[in-house]
Order: C-alpha cells, then structure tokens, then sequence
C-alpha cells in the first residue's frame, strides 16, 4: 500500500511493525546516541526547531530522527541515495514516529529530486546533509530558504569537499559542521564501518570466495584503509591505487602494492572506487578488465565509475541476480557491476553496523545542537566540530564499551604547559 501526503511519501506503510523492530535491533547497538537522547528529552535544545534531513533512510539514521524528535525538533526525512533506503524503516518512522518521511526504495531521479524539494517545504532552519545535495538545491533553485536557515551539518567526505567549494567561491550561506571530519567520525564509520559494510555488499551481491582473489582499492583515504585491511583479512592480495603521494606512500608502509590504475585494471579481480572523485575507472581501464572482474563503487556518489563508458564498451546487459548486473563485449568478456554503480554498502547490503553509526549520529546530533546555538557566532563557513565534543563523544563510548582510561595528575598537566622543562 502507497502512503502519499504532503509531508510523507514512503512505499508501504504496512511495514511499519517490522522496520520498528529493526530499529530496536539497531538501537540496542547505540549506547551513546540513546545518552544523547536522554539529556535531549529532558533539556529540549532543539524545541520548535524545523530540520530538513537528506540521510540514507536506514535503521541506523531512524535512531538518530528520533533523538532529534526527543529534543524537540520537527525533522522531514528525504533519502541521500535511490538505493540505500529501507521501505520497513521508512513505514516505521512515519506511522510510529509521525517524521515526515519522503523515500522510496529504487525511486528515479525525477522522484529523488522531488522529495529533496519537499523536505525543504517547510521552510527549515537546519539543513543536515549526506552529500550536499540539500545543500545544492538552496543555493540554486531553492534560494529564497536559505534566509530561514541557520546552520547545516555534513557527514561525508564527498558532502564537505562541495561545500568547502562553495565557501571558497563566497556564495555559501550558512555555517556548516563539517561532521565527516570529527575523528570519532572519520576514523571509525569511514575506516572500520565502510571496511566492513563494503565487504558485505560484495559477497551478498556475488557470494564470491575474496580468498586468494586480487583485490584493487582505488583510493586510500579513511574508506580505502578500512577497505583493505578488510579485503586483506578475508584473504585477497590487495592493490592500491592513489594520486595523493602521501596516501600511496602510507599504503606502501601498509604493505601493500600500489600501482597506476591503468596498470592495476589488467590485474584485478574485483575493484572497488573510494576516492571521492568521479571517472576512477573509465573505458580504457573497463577495456583492460580481465573475463569476469566485479566492479563495485563505495564512494557517495556513481560519477565514480564512468557506467556511460562501460555500456558503450559492452551493450549487453543483462540482470543475474539481485544488485548484480552483466556487461557482455562483443569479445564476449564479461564485466559485473555491483549495485548499479551506486553505494554497495548499502544498495547491496544495509550500510555501516549499528555500533559504529552510534558514534557518527552523537556527532550529527550534537553538531545540530551546537550550530544552532552557535550560529550567531559562526560564520557561513565550513566549521570543525569542537574538539571537546569530538573526546564527550569517545568518551561516552568508551564507557559503554566498559574501557577505563588513565587520567593526567596536576604535574603531567603542568609539564605538559611548561617549555623550561626538558632533558
């Protein structure tokens, strides 16, 4: 059954019960956001405030809505990706949580594009982003909103990289938290969360042996590492590829082989594009591919992999299995492409575990809390998140996790001050 209102268009609400026992499941996992929630249902900070929300709409993001709902705010929800949401979920925070809710599993472009432009129907005063594409829209078609908001937040690489763009070019409006770059962010969702949520999308789409397999990573930014430590764990001879030197140097040092990518393409078995930059393979590397390689992209965005290539390349295409589709040459090599080219981590699979989304969602959430309460101080600019925040956060984890630290005495603290102190 469709559910069409103006505020809502998700694609069933009759699974509903099922996407709210899927958020139980995950919210179980997410100790530290469900603190978060608590002090905001008791102190409030986001009363009467309206948050537009582009996120991939998973168990995970539900858990974040509702703690934003607990501190008051009124959040509309469209999807970041067509792919990546969860119907069940989707059913659940509409009719349980009565969010407004404007995503469609596998919906076009013309649909994606319309629910962006109706999650900013109401006029938002906070913006949080996964990508940008909010973002997007009020600095160009929508720009009458941008004089209701007052500050926005950002969880991804590919998301801050646009927006430090448009505040370098001046046009940018509000001040933005730049989420992706907290360190409880970045160094645990993106390493440890995309390392195994990648992995799972690719065995779930191929149900290939990664043993022995050559495995090439393209890029090694947090994503690239987790990735190919991930892929190495599970037995496959690793290939890096980079244009950063300090990156490739690093990977290098990880000990594995980093090559050009025109060279890595003859070689590979599966490839997965992380680089934060579009056309990472294009014809001539699709051209060199070996009968049966995978290619898979886990970066935000398809521009990745060059797909208008590939199919001028192979015009045979055909669907074998769920998120797996196959390009046919006239040499009759075949290409497999995972996912359509879109997000494998959560096209194919349901995104990053619970537990690592927990850290990344208390940062988004208190990144909101803090932009608002700080706006008129910040400047429309790309701000870190304080670092005090950054360690609340670590440090509420740590403590579910059961793990006591050491704490500086007075004289490690004085020494750490003083410069007349040394050898």
């Amino acid at each position: 059954m469709t559910t069409t209102t103006n505020a809502t268009d998700i694609t069933d609400e009759t699974l509903a019960p099922r996407g709210r026992d899927k958020i139980e499941w995950a919210e179980r996992a997410m100790p530290v956001l469900a603190a978060v929630r608590e002090r905001f249902a008791r102190e409030r900070p986001l009363a009467g405030v309206r948050v537009a929300a582009c996120l991939h709409v998973t168990a995970e993001t539900a858990a974040l809505v509702r703690t934003l709902a607990a501190g008051g705010a009124e959040v509309r929800l469209c999807a970041s990706n067509p792919l990546s949401t969860q119907d069940d979920v989707a059913a659940a925070l509409a009719v349980h949580d009565g969010v407004g809710v404007l995503a469609r599993a596998g919906e076009d472009r013309a649909t994606y594009f319309a629910h962006l432009a109706a999650a900013l129907g109401h006029r938002p005063q906070l913006a949080m982003d996964d990508g940008a594409d909010l973002a997007t829209l009020v600095h160009t078609s929508h720009a009458a909103l941008g004089d209701a908001l007052v500050g926005g937040t950002e969880e991804t690489t590919t998301g801050v990289t646009r927006l430090r763009a448009m505040a370098r070019e001046g046009v940018l409006r509000y001040p933005v938290i730049a989420v992706n770059d907290a360190v409880t962010k970045h160094m645990f969702d993106n390493r440890y969360g995309t390392g195994q949520s990648t992995i799972d999308g690719i065995l779930r789409a191929t149900n290939r042996l990664l043993a022995g397999a050559c495995f090439v990573v393209c890029g090694y930014g947090w994503c690239g590492r987790g990735l190919a430590a991930r892929a190495a764990g599970m037995g496959a001879r690793v290939l890096v590829t980079e244009v950063d030197p300090l990156r490739a140097l690093e990977a290098t040092m990880d000990g594995y082989q980093v090559l050009p990518i025109a060279r890595a393409a003859a070689l590979g078995d599966v490839f997965v594009t992380v680089a934060g930059n579009r056309g990472v393979i294009g014809g001539p590397e699709f051209a060199a591919m070996k009968d049966g390689a995978v290619v898979a992209n886990a970066g935000h965005f398809d521009v990745e992999l060059d797909l208008a290539a590939l199919a001028d390349l192979a015009p045979q295409r055909r669907r074998i299995r769920p998120s797996l589709d196959e390009y046919r040459q006239p040499d009759g090599r075949r290409i497999y492409l995972l996912a359509e080219g879109r997000l494998v981590n959560l096209a194919a699979a349901e995104g990053h575990p619970a537990a690592v989304m927990d850290l990344s969602f208390a940062d988004q959430a208190l990144a909101a809390e803090y932009v608002l309460a700080s706006a008129r101080e910040l400047a429309a600019d790309v701000h870190a998140l304080p670092r005090a925040i950054d360690e609340d956060v670590a440090r509420l984890k740590l403590r579910a996790l059961g793990v006591e630290i050491d704490v500086l005495s007075a004289d490690q603290r004085e020494y750490l001050r003083a410069w007349t102190t040394g050898t």
